[in-house]
């Protein structure tokens, strides 16, 4: 007997499953990370669209700050989890410094540049808070959807 999903064959909010991936913490892990995201939104956005367009690309910038910063502080491996939440998206990056983020002045004229993300992150974000375990930190950011 062939199953059949009913609803058009879109996953309901209850069948979308966590993202949970690892990386090495090399410079390509940004991408990759966005891309992790990227896919995993598609599949939300199937069942579940966002309220508002720019939603999406906030989150995936998000993503891209967060993995762009434990990449240059937190050297090593990295982890991000995606899950959907109640009334957005729960992101949530793992890494091995026990050292919390903290804003750095923004001058946009030096080279090397810099200090923006986190102010963009709290921005972006609904709530953002950091714990620290004894083998590294975990930033959850919770973002609109």
């Amino acid at each position: 007997m062939a199953t059949e999903s009913r609803g058009g064959g879109k996953p309901s909010s209850e069948e979308i499953e966590d993202r949970e991936v690892g990386f090495d913490g090399g410079f390509g892990d940004v991408t990759r990370a966005r891309q992790c995201a990227e896919e995993f939104l598609t599949v939300l956005a199937r069942s579940s669209p966002p309220a508002a367009p720019e939603y999406r690309d906030d989150i995936l910038l998000v993503v891209s700050e967060l993995a762009a910063n434990t990449i240059q502080y937190a050297p090593g491996p990295f982890g991000l989890t995606m899950r959907r939440a109640f009334d957005g998206v729960h992101v949530t990056l793992s890494d091995t410094s026990t050292t919390p983020p903290a804003p750095r002045p923004f001058h946009p004229g030096k080279s090397g540049g810099g200090g923006i993300g986190w102010y963009l992150i709290h921005t972006l974000c609904d709530q953002v808070s950091v714990v620290v375990r004894e083998d590294g930190k975990d930033v959850h950011a919770f973002l609109p959807w």
